[in-house]
């Protein structure tokens, strides 16, 4: 058996140690502002319909003295989106409503249709990281947030708040059938308040909800939306090389923890990676910070079953 020395030994650790302080600064301190924007093109419109730009934005979980998130927010306007989705965690603080706004600025004089998160209703607390393994650990809850001031900001500037309503809009000549539930990770989602299939002379279905949990994504699969859009799982947070997110901290498996994917015959799933993270778990890796701008096309014409391919088109990350 090979004798391995004390030194060797002490080498070793001292070697691990400083790379998981390396990984720990480099996930706190670079990648969490490093933020980025995604774009990916999805084919969810009729036949022969011009394309729609959609700035989809989510989890921001701002605090007031975040200036260079709040300064790469502005400068979103600049992409001219047909249409703004939110779908939630906006707040980490009580006083962050005026960097909200202050921060999506000219986003908020475009259409936007939005509902909200957990972080929107109450502070996030210090929680044991692990917890994050375990699907029904118990919910600690912060001190309430004045997610009614946000609310009221939005609606103010003409988005719609989608929170177990049913609206119906037309935005660069499409018509869109919109619906979203309250926070399903909270358990406030109440489905049978928007249940049924939407407007039928709509162009485009879209749902909302804040976390993408299957009891709701498969309601609006059922009832015949064209995407839904959601946020909340961070893209995982921390991704491991060649493994992938750790968890989702949802019901939805792994590969679909960030981005397009298919959810049953028809519906198209977006989840955001989103723009921030909580302030008593402020590191990402190799998951950088994302808002995402979404083009959407045509489907192409539906084939014969045996020789259907569902595919979603490519993903392409663009920094800015």
């Amino acid at each position: 058996m090979p004798v391995i020395s004390t030194a060797a030994v002490r080498r070793t650790a001292l070697g691990a140690t400083g790379a998981a302080v390396a990984g720990i600064g480099y996930a706190s301190l670079i990648e969490r502002n490093a933020f980025i924007l995604r774009e990916a093109t999805m084919p969810v419109l009729p036949p022969g319909s011009s394309s729609l730009r959609v700035l989809h934005i989510s989890d921001l979980h701002m605090m007031p003295g975040q200036k260079l998130k709040q300064q790469w927010l502005r400068e979103l306007d600049r992409l001219e989106p047909d249409l703004v989705v939110n779908t939630g965690d906006n707040l980490s603080h009580q006083k962050s409503v005026p960097a909200v706004v202050q921060s999506l600025g000219g986003l908020l004089s475009r259409p936007g249709l939005f509902v909200f998160g957990s972080n929107d209703y109450f502070a996030p607390v210090p929680k044991n990281p692990l917890k994050y393994f375990k699907k029904d650990h118990r919910r600690v809850f912060g001190a309430p947030l004045p997610w009614k001031d946000l609310r009221a900001a939005f609606t103010e500037r003409g988005w719609l708040d989608l929170t177990h309503v049913r609206r119906d809009l037309e935005v660069a000549g499409v018509r869109i059938a919109t619906a979203g539930v309250d926070d399903p990770h909270l358990r406030r989602d109440r489905y049978d308040t928007v249940a049924g299939a939407p407007n039928p002379l709509a162009d485009l279905r879209i749902g909302l909800t804040h976390s993408p949990e299957p009891r709701v994504l498969d309601r609006f699969a059922d009832d015949g939306y064209d995407l839904v859009l959601a946020g909340h799982t961070h893209g995982g947070q921390l991704v491991l090389p060649g493994y992938g997110a750790l968890v989702t901290n949802c019901g939805i498996d792994k590969s679909r923890v960030k981005g397009p994917s298919k959810w049953g015959e028809h519906t198209q799933l977006h989840v955001s990676a989103g723009i921030g993270t909580s302030p008593w778990a402020p590191y990402r890796f190799c998951c950088r910070p994302e808002a995402t701008l979404l083009t959407l096309v045509a489907a192409p014409p539906k084939r014969p079953a045996a020789e259907s391919n569902h595919g979603l088109s490519t993903s392409e990350t663009v920094s800015r």
